[in-house]
């Protein structure tokens, strides 16, 4: 499966969507660079919402990993998004090319970082890469699912249980100009936490508040008016993750001063009165004469 990002991420293809080498290739060959913002914390996000869940094509018994492939320092906290799909037993190798922070890789990647975190120069480079990253890769499916299966200790890999870990019923309520209330029904289980990732669908700095497990309800403030935004709410359970939520609702548009009245006229002079736009602060009043031709 593949993933674009920028500031909002984009699936190319599901785990599901080929069955053949030759139409992964093709798929590559047709592939349209996505150029913009590194917001890398909401693309590891949109993976483990998005990409890692059975109706998508992964398997439940199958190794998860996750290959960032980045040219630059984030813009967002993706540390606690990696965070996450780590606890859940998802690896993640990270491979910088160019301006990538090699340090935010280290942070981001899987132990042990000699065999999960690469760094090049530029893209042509990458090519060096792909012998040793695909004898490394497949050493690690080899190695995890061999401790599975002779009963060593792992983490237990992620498994969609439905009503057990996912919340449900996403209300959105209460909207104005500058907030918004969001509320949803828990899982059986109560997760550890919850992320709520919130941004403008049309490009925007993500945002992110981390909740305890037992609270449902937030209210987000400070927003954009007359903006469309995307809300997810993510519960993160200690070794498997259950399906986010997801909403879009517009913020308001500011409210406009009303019946404008022109009294007290002079012949330098005229007096404006306006029922006041809830909110405001201060009002700017422009004045010009009429074009030629028109009523004066």
């Amino acid at each position: 499966g593949l993933s674009q990002y920028s500031s909002d991420p984009r699936t190319e293809w599901d785990l599901s969507s080929y069955c053949t080498r030759e139409q992964v290739l093709e798929a590559v060959r047709s592939l349209r660079y996505k150029g913009g913002n590194t917001f890398t914390g909401l693309a590891l996000t949109h993976v483990l919402e998005q990409n890692l869940k059975p109706d998508a094509g992964a398997r439940l018994e199958a190794e998860k990993l996750v290959i960032l492939l980045t040219d630059g320092k984030s813009q967002d906290d993706a540390n606690l998004a990696a965070q996450t799909l780590k606890n859940l037993g998802i690896e993640i190798f990270a491979i910088g090319v160019k301006n990538a922070d090699e340090a935010e890789l280290r942070q981001v990647a899987s132990e042990p970082l000699e065999l999960t975190v690469y760094n090049v120069l530029d893209f042509p480079l990458l090519s060096s890469l792909v012998g040793r990253l695909t004898r490394v890769l497949c050493t690690r499916i080899k190695e995890r699912s061999h401790k599975e299966t002779t009963g060593s200790a792992v983490k237990d890999t992620p498994v969609n249980m439905g009503p057990q870990l996912s919340p449900t019923d996403l209300k959105i309520s209460a909207v104005t100009s500058k907030s918004m209330h969001l509320a949803w029904s828990p899982p059986l289980r109560p997760p550890k936490k919850y992320r709520v990732v919130y941004y403008p669908s049309k490009g925007g700095t993500p945002k992110e508040v981390v909740l305890e497990g037992a609270v449902s309800s937030l209210q987000l403030s400070n927003l954009t008016s007359h903006t469309e935004y995307v809300v997810s709410v993510i519960p993160v359970h200690d070794t498997a993750t259950g399906d986010g939520l997801r909403g879009v609702t517009s913020t308001l548009p500011l409210s406009s001063p009303r019946s404008l009245r022109v009294s007290e006229l002079s012949h330098n002079s005229l007096r404006l009165s306006w029922k006041a736009a809830q909110g405001a602060t201060h009002y700017l009043v422009l004045c010009s004469a009429a074009p030629d031709g028109a009523e004066d």
